[in-house]
């Protein structure tokens, strides 16, 4: 590894911090001022251009006939922008959660992955399918732009007058703040790659097997921009942009990303039957698992982050093993599938049995 790799690696951890600083001022300061509210602007803008690694490396990959690097990358992303990224996020400070969150985004990300895997389900996402997935993109995000426009009122105004202090009042500072968006943007896209090449030829040089890189540090690498975001946008308090980011994210990756990716295929995006039987389903079952923690006091707790991030590790230790052919494969599966999957099912079905019974008695309290 030379020496302008490993300065390239710094370069690059540097812009995705000054990056991700300038995208959620800018984002959030721009959302003030155009009346759009802060979550709105995190399932766009934010989650967009945060996705945007995603994007270059899917339709360039799609386009070059890589089919397999298309489509993992759109799942290995989704599921790690929702086990890692609000698991540290949460474990940095409780995230609250808006109820459009559990009401309209989260189900519609369920949707679009259950859609995702019905498209795949003879082997091949086609253009006309493609085409499809990307006109919801552009439905979606007219649909949260007017209703967010809808929705304005005094008791909003009066919250953004309380978040938004510095609101801008001039053109110029309008302008200001929407070059902070596209630089920060920019930092982001350039300072992942750097990074994530700096890091490949870091685990070169010390010996770390090629799969792996590319179960790890590849599959991760691109979703860099959205841990910056979401973890800075949680330490400033932004908590709407922080679990906006990555639900909208997710809905982008699948529904723009999978889409685009598909329609300039020459020959659709072929899906590994691998990724239909274990990664898709994976993906799904963690887009449902949203619904009961978001639902539950409208929260994200810490020892809720840490289940999400310990599923992650597990995870990605079972790619590992499945890979490699460990022999400790079986007995990690069998204590994932009749130990930790059920009792996580039970707790959760506990926590949202209370959360249901609690709001029963204040109702009629």
């Amino acid at each position: 590894m030379d020496v302008l790799t490993l300065v390239l690696f710094v370069i690059g951890l540097g812009l995705l911090i000054v990056g991700a600083e300038a995208l959620v001022r800018g984002a959030s300061r721009v959302a003030a001022a155009a009346g759009i509210s802060p979550l709105v602007i995190g399932l766009t803008i934010v989650a967009f251009g945060t996705s945007s690694p995603e994007m270059a490396v899917s339709v360039s990959s799609a386009f070059a006939g890589e089919a397999d690097i298309a489509v993992g990358n759109v799942v290995g992303s989704n599921i790690f922008n929702v086990l890692f990224i609000l698991g540290v996020s949460a474990l940095i400070a409780p995230l609250v959660v808006s109820q459009q969150l559990v009401r309209l985004d989260v189900p519609l990300m369920i949707a679009v992955s259950v859609l995702a895997i019905v498209f795949a389900l003879d082997g091949v996402i086609n253009r006309l399918e493609g085409v499809i997935l990307f006109a919801g993109i552009i439905a979606y995000t007219v649909f949260l732009i007017v209703q967010s426009r809808r929705e304005r009122n005094k008791k909003v105004e009066a919250e953004y007058a309380q978040e938004y202090s510095e609101k801008p009042r001039t053109t110029g500072q309008f302008l200001l703040n929407v070059t902070l968006i596209v630089v920060g943007l920019g930092m982001l896209v350039v300072g992942s790659r750097w990074l994530v090449d700096g890091a490949v030829a870091m685990a070169r040089v010390l010996g770390v097997d090629e799969v792996i890189i590319g179960l790890t540090i590849i599959a991760a690498g691109t979703s860099l921009p959205e841990v910056a975001t979401s973890i800075l946008a949680s330490i400033r308090g932004e908590r709407d942009i922080a679990v906006g980011n990555v639900v909208g994210s997710n809905i982008f990756n699948i529904l723009s990303v999978m889409g685009l990716s598909a329609t300039v295929a020459p020959a659709g995006l072929p899906v590994d039957p691998g990724l239909l039987r274990f990664d898709m389903p994976i993906m799904l079952a963690i887009a449902i698992a949203c619904l009961p923690i978001f639902f539950t006091g409208y929260t994200i707790a810490r020892w809720e982050g840490l289940v999400f991030l310990g599923f992650y590790v597990a995870y990605t230790l079972y790619l590992i093993l499945n890979e490699s052919g460990h022999v400790a494969l079986p007995a990690f599966s069998t204590a994932m599938l009749w130990f930790v999957l059920p009792l996580t099912a039970l707790t959760l079905a506990v926590t949202v049995f209370r959360e249901v019974r609690s709001r029963q008695q204040r109702a009629t309290a």
